[in-house]
């Protein structure tokens, strides 16, 4: 059953639990700390700013809650001892910005106002008018004085948890990058670890461009998921959680308001995604489509020089480049037309809501709320919205993530084989294909029933037309491929009882353009192999004939060569993957066209060290040129996937059939007289 690309992704996710766990704890204590701020702050304005509005009461004794006011000491009422004896009841009020004392006790809510020296105050049941003087800027900051103390200990406590906070908000971060670069590294581990159990006819279907875009492009846009998408994502989650709950402390009726902004925000995610879905499904496709036409036009540009094609294959690539260039603009079009508007839409309605709650008259004196509380309620909505304007800005990146991790599940998701390199004995390379049949599309057979045997120890040449079937028995025995019908058998087992590995680790190839790997000339020999030490490299060289090329270059055989080794002729290139073979010591050796492309001076060479490379072997070789298969124990002449003629190459000469046609061909009437 096919899992679904979220579940994969929390799959890899969950392979580090434990430092994201104790990254997400460290984040809910730094989100429950720096969300103690508006509490603090309503504590603060309510209990020790706005608190000396209050009743007064005169008092006998001083203690650290006494003011001295023209003689006499007053004490607020929130602040009385049972101990303390009260002589009488005073009142501070403000109106606009002044405060104003009056000696008598008066309500400290409803409407107010000061007129002359005398302080009238209105309320729901009764109106009082009572003398009341104007309290200077010292004399009101000494009503201040005891409530200093609490004041910079609030502060302090608030500095205090933010620094503390500061500390959880650096580890949570740090353990969720942390974590996240390891789940991408794991996945590219995973990714190019199952690259190579693929069948190749996968890489015949998918141009190296794209493949290679998938596990560095779109693997980097899944780390950008991890790194910042889920991090927004869930310090998003935690703060808005604990907003709503200290809301719903303060308010619980307004809380329950604010959470409207729930599904206003999962629908816009569910419409957003479909649209952004499908806009970066086109955009990713088309840099996979871009990346293999640079690789491809990079491969070929000689040729494409050569035949003067550069603006054709530029017209190719602009075309590609335009269309990424339209969808990123359908991208762009719809984040700048949506995300910044719905946050703004959303916040202005929140504030509208919450000056229709409390109604303008609700702040006033006789309100139901005190400054504190609608600082607090204020500055909460205000957070609200942050964690809110992060997850609509980290959309786009959620969508193109989503779509990039899909891209490279669909890969992870291809059946492929485990590798197996359980050692198996050193097979004496008796080959035997055993009524074979096979077709790399259905219905269009490439081999048809074709059996042969070839005995340890002997050279076996297939020659034929292009397109006989000589490079498919090739691909059939290294199990490339497997056949529809039949059985391919080596040592009397059939391959198909080992693993791939297994079939292949006693096999050597020789193709005919020589694939060199960006390294040294040694490298390429042992290919990092450590089975293969430095003194077997050099000798499988020596034994080829490489060291009379190797022994000039500056670096001897440390020298460094580039991708595909254009540095190098196309004879050393070839002498490199023989010494590359014999280093490996195969018991059956595969020579895919090994001459076809060299020089006759050069052929000499490589022909002396083919004599070196094919002792105690079975060799199997493809070849063109009939002139390089004359020694070969076997000849097999192969036409549309059967054996028209098989035998030696005096043999087939004298029954003058297709192989003395072919033959005559290519040496002419006097070289077969000579024959």
């Amino acid at each position: 059953m096919k899992k679904s690309t979220e579940k994969q992704l929390f799959q890899y996710a969950w392979l580090f639990r434990k430092r994201i766990f104790i990254g997400l704890v460290c984040l809910i204590i730094a989100v429950a700390l720096e969300l103690t701020g508006p509490f603090i702050a309503k504590r603060l304005i309510d209990q020790h700013i706005i608190g000396i509005e209050n009743q007064w009461y005169q008092v006998e004794t001083q203690d650290d809650h006494t003011v001295t006011y023209r003689g006499n000491i007053y004490k607020r009422s929130d602040r009385k001892d049972e101990s303390d004896e009260i002589v009488q009841t005073r009142t501070i009020l403000q109106v606009d910005r002044n405060y104003y004392f009056t000696e008598e006790q008066v309500p400290v809510s409803g409407s107010r106002q000061w007129q002359d020296g005398v302080l009238t105050i209105k309320t729901s049941n009764n109106m009082y008018a009572v003398g009341a003087e104007e309290l200077e800027v010292q004399e009101l900051y000494s009503f201040f004085l005891p409530e200093m103390k609490s004041i910079y200990w609030l502060l302090g406590l608030y500095v205090g948890l933010l620094l503390i906070a500061s500390v959880f908000q650096f580890s949570h971060i740090f353990l969720l990058q942390k974590s996240s670069n390891r789940i991408i590294r794991k996945m590219r581990d995973d990714l190019f670890s199952h690259i190579q159990t693929l069948p190749v006819q996968f890489f015949v279907d998918q141009p190296a461009g794209k493949v290679v875009a998938r596990i560095t492009n779109d693997t980097e846009s899944i780390r950008e998921l991890y790194v910042k998408v889920l991090a927004t994502f869930v310090t998003s989650f935690f703060y808005m959680s604990g907003i709503y709950i200290a809301l719903l402390l303060l308010d619980w009726k307004l809380a329950l308001l604010s959470l409207l902004l729930i599904p206003i925000l999962l629908i816009w995610m569910k419409l957003f995604k479909g649209y952004a879905g499908r806009y970066n499904q086109v955009i990713r496709s088309t840099v996979s489509d871009m990346n293999g036409n640079i690789n491809e036009a990079i491969q070929g540009m000689s040729i494409i020089q050569s035949f003067r094609q550069e603006k054709q294959t530029s017209a190719g690539f602009e075309s590609l480049n335009e269309r990424h260039f339209t969808y990123q603009r359908k991208l762009i079009r719809l984040n700048a037309l949506t995300s910044f508007n719905l946050v703004n839409v959303l916040r202005n309605l929140a504030f509208v809501a919450f000056i229709w709650y409390f109604g303008a008259g609700s702040i006033g004196p006789e309100g139901m709320v005190t400054a504190g509380v609608l600082y607090a309620f204020v500055d909460y909505l205000n957070r609200l919205f942050q964690p809110v304007t992060d997850l609509v800005n980290q959309l786009p990146q959620l969508e193109e993530a989503r779509v990039a991790a899909g891209r490279v599940f669909e890969i992870l998701n291809e059946h492929g084989e485990p590798v197996k390199n359980n050692p198996i004995g050193r097979y004496n390379g008796e080959i035997h294909f055993d009524h074979v049949t096979f077709a790399y599309e259905k219905g269009n057979d490439v081999l048809k029933d074709l059996s042969f045997k070839v005995k340890p120890g002997e050279t076996a040449a297939f020659v034929g037309h292009t397109g006989s079937g000589k490079s498919s028995i090739m691909n059939l025995l290294f199990r490339f491929y497997d056949p529809q019908r039949g059985a391919i058998r080596i040592n009397g087992k059939s391959t198909s009882e080992w693993s791939r590995q297994q079939v292949r680790s006693h096999m050597g190839t020789v193709l005919q353009d020589p694939f060199i790997f960006s390294g040294t000339i040694l490298s390429n020999v042992t290919m990092n192999d450590e089975r293969i030490s430095r003194e077997m490299a050099v000798k499988a060289l020596e034994a080829v004939g490489a060291d009379h090329f190797v022994g000039k270059l500056p670096g001897k055989y440390d020298e460094p060569v580039n991708e595909k080794g254009d540095t190098l002729s196309m004879g050393e290139r070839q002498l490199i993957s023989f010494a590359r073979a014999l280093a490996f010591d195969p018991a059956i050796l595969i020579l895919d066209e090994a001459t076809a492309n060299i020089d006759t001076e050069t052929e000499q060479r490589i022909q002396k060290a083919l004599e070196v490379l094919k002792k105690g072997r079975t060799t199997l070789v493809i070849a063109h040129r009939l002139s390089t298969v004359q020694q070969a124990d076997q000849i097999f002449v192969l036409n549309h996937g059967t054996i028209m003629e098989q035998g030696t190459h005096k043999q087939l000469i004298h029954n003058k059939g297709e192989y003395y046609r072919m033959y005559q061909m290519q040496q002419g009437a006097a070289g077969i007289e000579a024959v």
